[in-house]
C-alpha cells in the first residue's frame, strides 16, 4: 500500500494521509445535506411531485458519486484530491433545467451523462491534457489564488461575518449572532494552530470548534449514531431511459444541447482550475504541467458518468481537497479515505449534523490563506501578464464562478499579448479558448 501509493517519495504516512482525507471530507461533508434539498427543489412551494427527485435517494446517490469518485481519483490518479456533486452545477441542473426549462429531471440526468461520457472520449483522446498544458504558468497561478478568494468568500458568508445589502452589495455581519461568532473563535483557533505549525491545525480547529457549539447550545447534540439507508432505485439508472426511448424523449432538441454543452463547459473549466489550483498548493506541477493529468480528468470523467447513473448532478473535483492538503495529505490514499468515509456517511448520517456551516467556514477561510500564496509567482510588472491575472483572480468570487473568472482571464491574455508583441509565448490553442470563452458569454450565459 505504501509502495503504490509512493508515502516515502511523497514524505507522507499513513497518520497524515488520514487526517487530510478526514479534513477533507469534514469540509465538503455539506454537500450530503445541500444536494438533495437543491435537486428536490426542496425550497420551491406548489411543484407538482413529478418534478421533484426522491430526497433519500439523491442523498445515497449524492453520497455513492462521492464515494466511487474519491476511489477512482486516488487509485487511478494517485491524486489527494476528493470528488462530490458540484456546487453551482446542482443549481443550474435544479432550478435553470428543471423548473426554468421544463425539462424533467430524468432527461436532466441524461444530459449529465452525456456529458461525462464526451468529457471521458475527450480525455481519452488527450485533448483535455491537452489544453489544460497549455494554459500558461501565470494563468495557473492566478487560477489558484482566485479560487482562494472565492473559498474564503465562500467562508466568510458561511460564517456570517459578511452578509448580503441591498446598497453595497455586501457588508459586515451581525456580531450578535452565536453562530457567527462561533466562527470568529473557530477561526482564531484555527489561527493559533497554523502559525505554531501544529500538523492538522485546520482539522483540529473544526473539532474544537464543534465541540464549543454544542457545549453552548448553538449545535444540536445528535440523538441517535446510526440511521437505516434510503433506497436509491427511484433514480438509479434512471438517465438511461431516454436513450432507451429516443423518440419520445426531450433529446433532440436545442434546449437539450444547450444544457449537454453547460455541463461541459462548466464541468471542464471548474475541474481543470480546481486540479491546477490543488496540485500546485501540494506541490506536484513540475515545468509547467501536471503529471498524470489524464489519469486525473479521465478519473473525473468516471465520476461523472457513475454520478448520473446513481441519480444526481456532475460529479466534480472539489476545491475543499485543498483543506486536506493544507493538512499534510499528499498522496491518493487521503481520497480513498474520504471516499471511504462517504460511505460510513451512509450509516452514521445523524453525527454530520454537528459540521455546520459555522463548523466548516474557519477551514475555507484558512485555505483560501495558503492558496494566495501563488500570488507572489506572478509578475506584477507586466501588464500583460497583471491584467488578464488580475481579472481572472477577482472574477471568481464576484460572480461565485470559477469557469467563469478563468474565462474572462483567458480572453484578455492573447489580446495583451498580442498588444506588447508577445503573441509568440502565446500557445496556438489559447486563441481557441478565446474564440470559445467569446462565444460562452454570447450565447450560453
Amino acid at each position: 500500500m505504501k509502495k503504490y501509493f509512493q508515502f516515502d517519495e511523497l514524505g507522507t504516512n499513513y497518520k497524515q494521509e488520514f487526517i487530510g482525507g478526514l479534513t477533507t471530507f469534514l469540509a465538503m461533508a455539506y454537500i450530503l445535506v445541500v444536494n438533495p434539498l437543491q435537486l428536490t427543489l426542496a425550497d420551491v412551494e406548489n411543484l407538482p411531485d413529478a418534478m421533484r427527485m426522491d430526497h433519500g435517494a439523491v442523498f445515497v446517490a449524492t453520497a455513492l458519486a462521492a464515494a466511487v469518485g474519491c476511489f477512482f481519483m486516488g487509485i487511478i490518479a494517485k491524486y489527494p484530491i476528493a470528488l462530490a456533486p458540484g456546487m453551482g452545477l446542482n443549481s443550474f441542473f435544479a432550478y435553470t433545467v428543471v423548473l426554468t426549462m421544463g425539462i424533467p429531471w430524468q432527461t436532466a440526468l441524461s444530459g449529465v451523462l452525456a456529458s461525462g461520457v464526451i468529457f471521458a472520449i475527450l480525455t481519452l483522446t488527450g485533448i483535455r491534457e491537452t489544453i489544460i498544458n497549455a494554459i500558461p504558468g501565470e494563468l495557473k497561478y492566478a487560477v489558484g489564488a482566485g479560487i482562494g478568494l472565492f473559498i474564503t468568500f465562500i467562508g466568510l458568508k458561511n460564517a456570517g461575518l459578511i452578509i448580503a445589502d441591498p446598497n453595497t452589495f455586501v457588508a459586515l455581519g451581525d456580531f450578535t449572532n452565536g453562530n457567527t461568532l462561533l466562527a470568529v473563535a473557530g477561526l482564531f483557533i484555527t489561527v493559533v494552530f497554523m502559525v505554531k505549525g501544529v500538523g492538522g491545525g485546520i482539522f483540529y480547529g473544526m473539532i474544537i470548534t464543534a465541540i464549543i457549539g454544542m457545549i453552548a447550545g448553538l449545535i444540536q447534540v445528535p440523538t441517535a449514531v446510526f440511521s437505516s439507508i434510503p433506497s436509491v432505485a427511484p433514480t438509479f439508472g434512471v438517465a438511461l431511459e431516454p436513450y432507451l426511448n429516443p423518440v419520445q424523449s426531450d433529446l433532440f432538441t436545442v434546449q437539450f444541447l444547450i444544457v449537454v454543452l453547460t455541463f461541459l463547459f462548466v464541468d471542464f473549466f471548474d475541474t481543470a482550475g480546481t486540479l491546477m489550483a490543488v496540485a500546485n498548493q501540494a506541490g506536484f506541477v513540475k515545468e509547467n504541467k501536471l503529471p498524470r493529468a489524464g489519469k486525473a480528468l479521465f478519473a473525473d470523467s468516471l465520476a461523472t458518468i457513475t454520478g448520473a447513473l446513481f441519480g444526481t448532478s456532475t460529479t466534480t473535483s472539489y476545491i475543499e481537497s485543498s483543506a486536506g492538503v493544507a493538512t499534510g495529505a499528499r498522496s491518493g490514499f487521503a481520497a480513498v479515505v474520504t471516499g471511504l468515509l462517504f460511505i460510513l456517511a451512509l450509516f452514521f448520517y445523524p453525527l454530520l449534523s454537528v459540521v455546520t456551516s459555522a463548523v466548516t467556514a474557519p477551514a475555507l477561510i484558512m485555505v483560501g490563506v495558503l492558496m494566495c500564496g501563488s500570488l507572489k509567482n506572478i509578475e506584477w510588472n507586466k501588464l500583460e501578464v497583471a491584467v488578464p491575472a488580475f481579472l481572472t483572480i477577482i472574477m471568481m468570487p464576484l460572480t461565485n464562478s470559477i469557469a467563469t473568472g478563468i474565462a474572462c482571464g483567458f480572453i484578455f491574455y492573447p489580446i495583451t499579448m498580442l498588444l506588447t508583441g508577445n503573441q509568440k509565448r502565446v500557445n496556438p490553442i489559447m486563441y481557441g479558448l478565446f474564440v470559445i470563452f467569446v462565444c460562452y458569454f454570447i450565447f450560453l450565459k
